[in-house]
Protein backbone atom coordinates (compact mmCIF):
# COMPACT_ATOMS: atom_id res chain seq x y z
CA UNK A 1 0.00 0.00 0.00
CA UNK A 2 2.69 2.21 0.95
CA UNK A 3 4.00 1.86 -2.40
CA UNK A 4 1.04 2.99 -4.29
CA UNK A 5 0.96 6.75 -5.50
CA UNK A 6 -0.52 9.13 -3.50
CA UNK A 7 -1.71 11.78 -6.85
CA UNK A 8 -2.68 9.91 -9.98
CA UNK A 9 -2.96 11.71 -13.16
CA UNK A 10 -4.81 10.54 -16.16
CA UNK A 11 -4.79 11.88 -19.58
CA UNK A 12 -8.26 10.16 -20.78
CA UNK A 13 -7.18 10.01 -24.92
CA UNK A 14 -8.59 7.56 -27.54
CA UNK A 15 -12.24 8.21 -26.83
CA UNK A 16 -12.95 9.09 -30.63
CA UNK A 17 -10.51 6.34 -32.71
CA UNK A 18 -12.50 3.40 -30.49
CA UNK A 19 -15.30 4.61 -31.44
CA UNK A 20 -14.21 4.86 -34.93
CA UNK A 21 -12.96 1.53 -34.70
CA UNK A 22 -16.58 -0.03 -34.18
CA UNK A 23 -18.33 2.21 -36.79
CA UNK A 24 -19.92 4.32 -34.16
CA UNK A 25 -20.05 8.07 -34.15
CA UNK A 26 -17.00 9.84 -32.06
CA UNK A 27 -19.81 10.64 -28.88
CA UNK A 28 -20.50 7.12 -28.55
CA UNK A 29 -16.42 6.82 -27.14
CA UNK A 30 -17.16 10.06 -25.10
CA UNK A 31 -20.33 7.99 -23.66
CA UNK A 32 -18.29 4.79 -22.68
CA UNK A 33 -15.54 6.75 -21.33
CA UNK A 34 -17.84 7.90 -18.49
CA UNK A 35 -18.02 4.17 -17.50
CA UNK A 36 -13.97 4.11 -17.15
CA UNK A 37 -14.48 7.47 -14.72
CA UNK A 38 -16.40 5.58 -12.98
CA UNK A 39 -14.72 2.08 -12.60
CA UNK A 40 -10.87 4.56 -12.06
CA UNK A 41 -12.82 6.39 -9.24
CA UNK A 42 -13.80 3.36 -7.33
CA UNK A 43 -10.52 1.82 -7.59
CA UNK A 44 -9.09 4.81 -6.48
CA UNK A 45 -11.37 4.77 -3.29
CA UNK A 46 -10.35 1.00 -2.55
CA UNK A 47 -6.72 1.67 -2.90
CA UNK A 48 -7.04 4.51 -0.73
CA UNK A 49 -5.15 6.66 -3.28
CA UNK A 50 -6.36 10.27 -1.93
CA UNK A 51 -5.71 12.16 -5.36
CA UNK A 52 -7.11 11.64 -8.77
CA UNK A 53 -6.52 14.27 -11.60
CA UNK A 54 -8.53 13.91 -15.09
CA UNK A 55 -7.71 15.71 -18.00
CA UNK A 56 -11.21 15.79 -19.78
CA UNK A 57 -11.39 18.81 -22.07
CA UNK A 58 -7.92 21.01 -22.81
CA UNK A 59 -7.76 24.72 -24.14
CA UNK A 60 -6.84 22.81 -27.23
CA UNK A 61 -9.93 20.93 -27.67
CA UNK A 62 -11.82 23.89 -28.79
CA UNK A 63 -10.11 22.95 -32.57
CA UNK A 64 -12.74 20.03 -32.97
CA UNK A 65 -15.84 20.30 -34.66
CA UNK A 66 -18.69 22.13 -32.71
CA UNK A 67 -21.15 19.10 -32.41
CA UNK A 68 -18.61 17.28 -30.50
CA UNK A 69 -17.47 20.75 -28.47
CA UNK A 70 -21.23 20.77 -27.72
CA UNK A 71 -22.17 16.99 -26.97
CA UNK A 72 -18.45 17.40 -24.61
CA UNK A 73 -19.86 20.41 -22.26
CA UNK A 74 -23.35 18.35 -22.18
CA UNK A 75 -22.37 15.30 -21.26
CA UNK A 76 -19.78 17.05 -18.48
CA UNK A 77 -22.87 19.05 -17.02
CA UNK A 78 -24.98 15.87 -17.12
CA UNK A 79 -22.27 13.97 -15.30
CA UNK A 80 -22.13 16.66 -12.68
CA UNK A 81 -25.75 16.31 -11.89
CA UNK A 82 -25.91 12.62 -12.03
CA UNK A 83 -22.65 11.47 -10.41
CA UNK A 84 -22.07 14.15 -7.50
CA UNK A 85 -24.50 13.24 -5.04
CA UNK A 86 -22.93 9.23 -5.45
CA UNK A 87 -19.55 10.96 -5.03
CA UNK A 88 -20.89 12.75 -2.02
CA UNK A 89 -21.90 9.09 -0.89
CA UNK A 90 -18.56 7.77 -1.09
CA UNK A 91 -16.14 11.35 0.73
CA UNK A 92 -15.10 12.85 -2.64
CA UNK A 93 -14.41 15.68 -2.69
CA UNK A 94 -15.03 17.23 -6.10
CA UNK A 95 -13.04 20.69 -7.52
CA UNK A 96 -13.00 21.50 -11.10
CA UNK A 97 -9.93 23.55 -12.77
CA UNK A 98 -9.71 25.27 -15.25
CA UNK A 99 -10.65 28.52 -17.73
CA UNK A 100 -14.29 28.89 -16.31
CA UNK A 101 -14.82 32.31 -18.39
CA UNK A 102 -16.84 30.52 -21.38
CA UNK A 103 -18.74 28.08 -19.12
CA UNK A 104 -22.49 28.68 -19.51
CA UNK A 105 -24.18 30.28 -16.22
CA UNK A 106 -25.84 26.78 -15.74
CA UNK A 107 -22.33 25.17 -15.58
CA UNK A 108 -21.45 27.28 -13.82
CA UNK A 109 -24.22 26.54 -10.95
CA UNK A 110 -23.73 22.99 -11.56
CA UNK A 111 -19.86 22.91 -10.81
CA UNK A 112 -20.11 25.51 -7.79
CA UNK A 113 -23.17 23.09 -6.11
CA UNK A 114 -20.78 20.62 -6.56
CA UNK A 115 -17.88 21.38 -5.15
CA UNK A 116 -19.95 23.17 -2.42
CA UNK A 117 -21.65 19.49 -1.56
CA UNK A 118 -18.29 17.67 -1.52
CA UNK A 119 -15.83 20.06 -0.10
CA UNK A 120 -15.38 18.92 3.68
CA UNK A 121 -14.98 15.08 2.07
CA UNK A 122 -11.37 13.56 2.63
CA UNK A 123 -11.06 10.15 1.32
CA UNK A 124 -10.95 11.13 -2.64
CA UNK A 125 -9.84 14.39 -3.76
CA UNK A 126 -10.91 14.36 -7.30
CA UNK A 127 -9.89 17.09 -9.75
CA UNK A 128 -11.78 17.43 -13.05
CA UNK A 129 -9.54 19.27 -15.35
CA UNK A 130 -11.97 20.72 -18.25
CA UNK A 131 -11.25 23.30 -20.35
CA UNK A 132 -7.34 23.36 -18.76
CA UNK A 133 -4.17 24.43 -20.39
CA UNK A 134 -0.98 23.82 -18.60
CA UNK A 135 0.45 27.00 -20.25
CA UNK A 136 -2.80 28.96 -19.05
CA UNK A 137 -2.40 27.58 -15.63
CA UNK A 138 1.29 29.05 -15.53
CA UNK A 139 -0.03 32.05 -16.74
CA UNK A 140 -3.10 32.62 -14.66
CA UNK A 141 -0.24 32.28 -11.70
CA UNK A 142 2.08 35.00 -13.01
CA UNK A 143 -1.33 37.20 -13.45
CA UNK A 144 -1.83 36.76 -10.00
CA UNK A 145 1.72 37.12 -8.39
CA UNK A 146 2.38 40.44 -10.48
CA UNK A 147 -1.09 42.06 -9.17
CA UNK A 148 0.25 41.22 -5.72
CA UNK A 149 3.63 43.08 -6.46
CA UNK A 150 2.09 45.98 -8.18
CA UNK A 151 -0.51 46.06 -5.02
CA UNK A 152 2.77 45.69 -2.75
CA UNK A 153 1.91 42.68 -0.86
CA UNK A 154 4.65 40.79 -2.44
CA UNK A 155 8.56 41.83 -3.26
CA UNK A 156 9.80 40.63 -6.54
CA UNK A 157 12.63 38.69 -4.67
CA UNK A 158 10.12 37.10 -1.95
CA UNK A 159 8.65 35.06 -5.60
CA UNK A 160 9.84 31.46 -4.88
CA UNK A 161 9.08 28.07 -6.76
CA UNK A 162 6.62 27.10 -2.94
CA UNK A 163 4.83 30.90 -3.43
CA UNK A 164 4.61 30.39 -7.29
CA UNK A 165 3.53 26.84 -6.80
CA UNK A 166 0.63 28.19 -4.36
CA UNK A 167 -0.80 30.42 -7.07
CA UNK A 168 -1.72 27.41 -9.41
CA UNK A 169 -4.72 25.54 -9.91
CA UNK A 170 -3.68 22.14 -7.55
CA UNK A 171 -2.19 24.37 -5.09
CA UNK A 172 -4.17 22.41 -2.83
CA UNK A 173 -3.15 18.92 -3.87
CA UNK A 174 0.18 17.40 -4.05
CA UNK A 175 2.39 17.13 -7.09
CA UNK A 176 1.17 14.12 -9.13
CA UNK A 177 3.57 10.75 -8.22
CA UNK A 178 2.16 9.00 -11.56
CA UNK A 179 1.00 10.47 -15.13
CA UNK A 180 -1.28 7.60 -17.04
CA UNK A 181 -1.91 8.13 -20.99
CA UNK A 182 -3.88 6.33 -23.17
CA UNK A 183 -4.86 5.58 -26.39
CA UNK A 184 -0.64 5.06 -27.08
CA UNK A 185 0.04 8.77 -27.63
CA UNK A 186 3.69 9.35 -25.91
CA UNK A 187 3.24 13.30 -25.16
CA UNK A 188 1.59 14.90 -22.13
CA UNK A 189 -0.11 17.92 -24.84
CA UNK A 190 -0.03 20.63 -22.37
CA UNK A 191 -1.20 19.28 -18.94
CA UNK A 192 0.13 20.18 -15.71
CA UNK A 193 3.39 21.26 -17.00
CA UNK A 194 4.93 22.70 -13.80
CA UNK A 195 3.29 19.92 -11.41
CA UNK A 196 4.49 17.28 -13.70
CA UNK A 197 8.62 18.03 -13.42
CA UNK A 198 9.13 14.70 -11.73
CA UNK A 199 6.03 12.65 -12.12
CA UNK A 200 6.60 9.16 -13.43
CA UNK A 201 5.15 8.59 -16.99
CA UNK A 202 3.31 5.87 -17.90
CA UNK A 203 1.64 5.27 -21.88
CA UNK A 204 -0.57 2.60 -23.00
CA UNK A 205 -2.13 1.56 -26.22
CA UNK A 206 -5.34 0.73 -24.35
CA UNK A 207 -7.87 3.53 -25.35
CA UNK A 208 -9.71 5.38 -22.60
CA UNK A 209 -12.95 3.62 -23.19
CA UNK A 210 -11.49 0.04 -22.31
CA UNK A 211 -9.43 1.34 -19.47
CA UNK A 212 -10.71 0.22 -16.56
CA UNK A 213 -9.87 -1.87 -13.01
CA UNK A 214 -7.71 -4.26 -14.88
CA UNK A 215 -5.71 -1.61 -16.45
CA UNK A 216 -5.33 0.74 -14.05
CA UNK A 217 -3.78 -2.36 -11.39
CA UNK A 218 -1.78 -3.11 -14.13
CA UNK A 219 -0.51 0.71 -14.79
CA UNK A 220 -0.09 0.80 -10.83
CA UNK A 221 2.36 -2.38 -11.18
CA UNK A 222 4.47 -0.70 -13.33
CA UNK A 223 4.83 2.30 -10.87
CA UNK A 224 5.42 0.26 -7.48
CA UNK A 225 8.16 -1.39 -9.36
CA UNK A 226 10.03 1.79 -10.25
CA UNK A 227 12.79 4.02 -8.28
CA UNK A 228 11.75 7.84 -7.78
CA UNK A 229 15.15 9.38 -7.30
CA UNK A 230 14.06 12.74 -7.70
CA UNK A 231 17.64 13.82 -8.59
CA UNK A 232 19.62 12.08 -6.20
CA UNK A 233 21.80 8.64 -6.25
CA UNK A 234 20.75 5.37 -5.52
CA UNK A 235 22.95 5.31 -2.64
CA UNK A 236 21.38 8.21 -1.17
CA UNK A 237 17.72 7.02 -1.85
CA UNK A 238 18.63 3.79 0.29
CA UNK A 239 20.17 5.65 3.05
CA UNK A 240 17.04 7.83 3.07
CA UNK A 241 14.95 4.44 2.73
CA UNK A 242 16.95 3.54 6.09
CA UNK A 243 17.36 6.68 7.89
CA UNK A 244 15.96 6.43 11.06
CA UNK A 245 12.28 8.48 11.50
CA UNK A 246 12.69 10.92 14.90
CA UNK A 247 10.44 8.32 16.96
CA UNK A 248 13.36 5.74 16.01
CA UNK A 249 15.66 8.25 17.58
CA UNK A 250 13.53 8.92 20.66
CA UNK A 251 13.49 4.60 21.50
CA UNK A 252 16.71 4.74 21.09
CA UNK A 253 17.72 7.21 23.26
CA UNK A 254 15.16 5.56 25.71
CA UNK A 255 16.77 2.09 25.36
CA UNK A 256 20.39 3.48 26.09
Amino acid sequence: MNNFPKHVAIIMDGNGRWAKKRLLPRVAGHQQGVESVRAVISACLKKEIPFLTLFTFSSENWRRPEGEINFLFSIFLRSLRQETKALHENNVCLKVIGDKSCFSEELKTAITEAEQLTEKNTKLHLNIAFNYGGRWDVVEATRALAKKVARGEIEPDEISENVFRQHLTLADSPEPDFLIRTSGEYRISNFLLWQLAYTELYFTDTYWPDFREAQFEEALHSYTSRKRRFGQLDEQVKQNLHHPSIFELIEREIHA
